[in-house]
């Protein structure tokens, strides 16, 4: 009875310290600059930079030291290992039937009504779907209650009722292809027209649906959904976040992220690239539009570059910065933990950790984006081919910047409590398992002030167009 009642109160002191940390670090962030993600408003800067930079930072390095002086292996697993079971196989086949249908509907109605539709973005429904209902809605449903995207995918539903599985899929492939494809994706989103010509975004759509449909049909769709298609693994992961997860019996309610220190989440070398990806295609979003961005990109289109160009060499060099910074803070913690486990194997099971900086990041970006334009997208799917004059969109309170920013802040403190776990489950020595996550600490302080420091800076509204 002793022992459990330290148990309680220990977890008590965490969450009480995490929760005074967030406040206090969302109302000086807020103070500095009440609004953030894509609505490009900002508010007077009241507090110094430093100041919030440091709040930040400061969220997440004494949330991981809290969470280092006061846990044990006890509430790690306690917290972990709880899980509430549903059986609901059949309902679940049904569901799964329903949302395939939709999923294909969809698909055909954002092609169709791109191409034969009105040419204007805020009046199109097919774009209006595409990124209010698919890159907003979709995405925080999935990490926020449960990933719908294998029954709702609707290429996976047609790829099964066709003829498939003239390769083998080479396995030094690995899922590469994924990362590949999802890097000209997000490039795509940045030079191609796609929110403002429903006609270029219907045709990329299009091409998407060919060249998935057709991978999936020489490799069969089971093999090529779960390695080499890009939106799969981009709902897989954020899906993992999430407190609702689907088993072989039905489903399964935990508590959020808690999947996230299991080791079937990450199992190769591109899969970390798809995680450092979900993290670095958010802030390369929220720099390309800020003032130093715009302006580094108009000193190289300047120098003789293409502009597409440049925004691609930005988005790889990047995600580059990202990957070697991963890569030393996984060496880094080997060293650290004096451990005979591979820097390979530490990389693959810390990584997941940072999937919760990733739905941070982009609840930070999209919620607001979501909320205000979710009527619009309502007032276009009623009439898609003639939508009213002036859909319908919401005007954000002046509070909501708290709401986004301390999204951003819970993502890593999430993130800093699965390191945590992760360590605990690797190294048998509590001071091991602690020195282990020193690396990967000062990773997510980095990426907090960075992500932060973005925030603090007006957008310019536009990208980059030359004369």
């Amino acid at each position: 009875m002793n022992r459990r009642s330290a148990l309680v109160r220990r977890t008590g002191i965490v969450i009480a310290f995490v929760v005074a940390l967030l406040s206090a670090g969302a109302g000086i962030v807020a103070a500095s600059n009440a609004a953030v993600g894509l609505s490009g408003s900002s508010g007077n800067v009241t507090v110094p930079t430093w100041l919030y930079l440091a709040t930040g930072g400061g969220v997440v390095g004494a949330s991981a030291l809290v969470t280092m002086l006061v846990t044990d292996r006890t509430i790690i697993d306690a917290f972990h290992d709880d899980a509430v079971g549903f059986p609901m196989q059949r309902l679940q086949d049904v569901g799964s039937l329903l949302l395939g249908t939709l999923g294909v509907v969809a698909l055909v109605f954002v092609i169709a009504v791109g191409l034969v539709g009105p040419q204007i973005g805020n009046f199109s429904a097919a774009v209006l779907v595409t990124f209010v209902g698919g890159r907003a809605l979709l995405t925080i449903g999935a990490y926020t209650i449960g990933n719908p995207w294998p029954a709702l995918n609707p290429w996976r539903r047609i790829a099964t009722v066709l003829p498939n599985g003239y390769a083998r899929y080479p396995s030094w492939l690995g899922s590469w292809p994924a990362v590949a494809a999802l890097l000209v994706l997000l490039w795509l989103e940045i030079v191609a027209p796609l929110s403002s010509s429903p006609r270029v975004l219907a045709l990329v759509v299009l091409a998407y649906t060919v060249g998935t449909l057709a991978a999936a049909v020489v490799f069969t769709p089971e093999t090529w959904f779960k390695r080499g298609d890009p939106i799969s693994a981009w709902f897989r992961l954020y899906g993992a976040v999430a407190p609702i997860q689907r088993t072989a019996d039905g489903l399964e309610f935990r508590y959020p992220g808690a999947k996230l220190s299991e080791d079937d989440i990450v199992t190769e070398s591109a899969t970390v690239a798809v995680v450092l990806l979900l993290v670095w295609e958010l802030t390369y979003s929220g720099f390309i539009v800020t003032e130093p961005g715009v302006r580094t990109v108009e000193t190289l289109v300047g120098i003789g570059f293409p502009p597409s160009l440049v925004y691609l060499g930005l988005l790889l060099a990047g995600f580059g910065l990202f990957w070697k910074v991963y890569w030393v803070a996984a060496s880094r913690a080997r060293d650290q933990a004096e451990t005979y486990l591979s820097e390979r194997y530490i990389a693959l099971r810390f990584a997941p950790s940072l999937l919760a900086i990733a739905a941070g990041y982009h609840f930070a970006h999209y919620a607001g984006f979501a909320i205000s334009l979710w009527p619009s997208l309502l007032d276009t799917l009623v009439a898609p081919l003639n939508p009213p004059a002036n859909p319908t969109q919401y005007a954000l309170t002046s509070w909501f910047g708290y709401v986004e920013i301390a999204g951003v802040l819970l993502g890593h403190v999430v993130a800093v409590w699965i390191a945590h776990t992760v360590s605990f489950e690797l190294f048998p020595g509590k001071l091991q398992a602690i020195r282990s996550q020193y690396p990967f600490i000062i990773v997510m302080v980095f990426f907090t002030m960075v992500s932060l420091y973005l925030v603090s800076l007006p957008s310019m509204g536009a990208l980059y167009v030359p004369d």
